[in-house]
């Protein structure tokens, strides 16, 4: 039966006399990144995250946090798309340098392209890649621990740590493991002991570091333990080596869109703000004073005017015919306009009543639970100043 428990002392509190016995062990762990390179930025609630402060954080506290096991329990590259294997391939070449003891990675969820990173980076893997293993064995102070994703390779008088994708539900028996850490994107706020074994799981989007501190017996069983969430906010400072791994990434991405490549569909549905405000001048003086009138500046600022991910919420009928291409194609259509709501604004011009209403739906496209999780519709709408 799954029992929650929680020690609240701090990592950084622990007793000197125990540093000096050499009975601690901390085990750092993340999961679930799911290609999250760094924090999108459109919240204030989601600006934790990102590998150059995940590195930046482990370099600078090693000595307090040492000894120390670093893990990935896996769901952490991107997709099987051009821009998710791009992620992938940062993701992969930068966890080296992060120092991660292991990652757990299945063949299964992989694209093909990125198998040839594992090798070709030296990512310590467990799992059914090339290069993979069924088991790693570390030895950190004076234990030994081994690491897998294997249920059934657990190991007799070592630290067994087991990385699962699977959820609490779906566990099952963990009994021979002493620490289970998942990537099923659930928040355990506090650890769940199954057994002898204490489950934790990886902060979705890789938002959060998890810290869990061992106290171990003579005989490398754990006794006691605490735990806390590290947050990566914008007061971590970066690694310099992570960080140049992100920006080559933005380079690539930016140069997945190319001018020369913009469709030509003749005669655009859309006709842009400045042409809205001919007959809405005050609707127009107030959208100019919001937050959308402003979104595409804030990609500008960032280095992201070219990368989709961020472009479609951040311009006018992106990736539809017509729609925002590139600043440099489609200045007219920056930022999230009147058409970005209402839709299509030419058919306007020819029928009054052919503008469609503002309801949440369209709003939840880009206010998503992950990129917006304080959006609230009535609260929201009335920040517009037209309604």
């Amino acid at each position: 039966m799954l029992k929650a428990i929680f020690c609240a002392v701090s990592i950084f509190l622990l007793p000197v006399a125990a540093f000096a016995e050499n009975n601690v062990l901390t085990v750092l762990y993340t999961g679930a990144v799911r290609g999250e390179l760094e924090p999108c930025g459109c919240s204030p609630e989601n600006l934790s995250g990102g590998l150059a402060r995940l590195s930046g954080f482990i370099s600078v506290n090693s000595e307090k946090l040492s000894p120390y096991l670093l893990v990935d329990a896996g769901n952490s590259l991107g997709d099987d798309s051009i821009q998710g294997r791009l992620k992938s391939d940062a993701l992969l070449k930068s966890f080296p340098l992060i120092g991660y003891d292991a990652a757990a990675l299945s063949k299964e969820k992989v694209p093909s392209d990125t198998l040839k990173s594992f090798r070709k980076y030296g990512v310590k893997s467990v799992g059914d890649v090339p290069g993979g293993k069924r088991s790693i064995k570390a030895g950190k102070g004076r234990f030994a621990l081994n690491i897998s994703s294997d249920k059934t390779a657990s190991r007799k008088g070592m630290l067994n740590v087991l990385l699962t994708d699977r959820p609490l539900s779906e566990l099952g028996q963990v009994g021979d493991w002493d620490i289970v850490v998942t990537s099923s994107g659930e928040v355990l706020e506090e650890p769940v002991t199954s057994g002898r074994a204490l489950v934790v799981s990886g902060y979705p989007r890789g938002q959060k570091l998890g810290v869990l501190t061992l106290s171990l017996d003579e005989n490398g069983r754990v006794s006691g333990f605490s735990h806390q969430w590290q947050a990566l906010g914008n007061d971590v400072k970066e690694d310099p080596k992570v960080r140049e791994i992100i920006n080559e990434y933005d380079k690539k991405v930016a140069g997945l869109v190319k001018d020369e490549d913009m469709p030509q569909t003749g005669l655009s549905p859309y006709l842009g703000a400045e042409s809205c405000q001919e007959c809405h001048r005050s609707y127009h003086e107030g959208w100019k004073t919001t937050r959308h009138s402003q979104a595409f500046g804030t990609l500008e600022r960032v280095g992201k005017p070219r990368d989709p991910e961020c472009v479609a919420c951040h311009s006018t009928g992106y990736g539809e015919d017509g729609g925002f291409y590139s600043i440099s194609a489609t200045p007219e259509l920056a930022g999230v306009q009147c058409e970005s709501c209402h839709g299509p604004g030419r058919e306007h011009t020819k029928d009054f009543r052919s503008m469609r209403p503002v309801t949440e739906s369209v709003c939840l496209k880009c206010h998503t639970e992950e990129r917006s999780p304080n959006f609230e519709f009535n609260r929201y709408i009335e920040g517009i100043g037209h309604y």
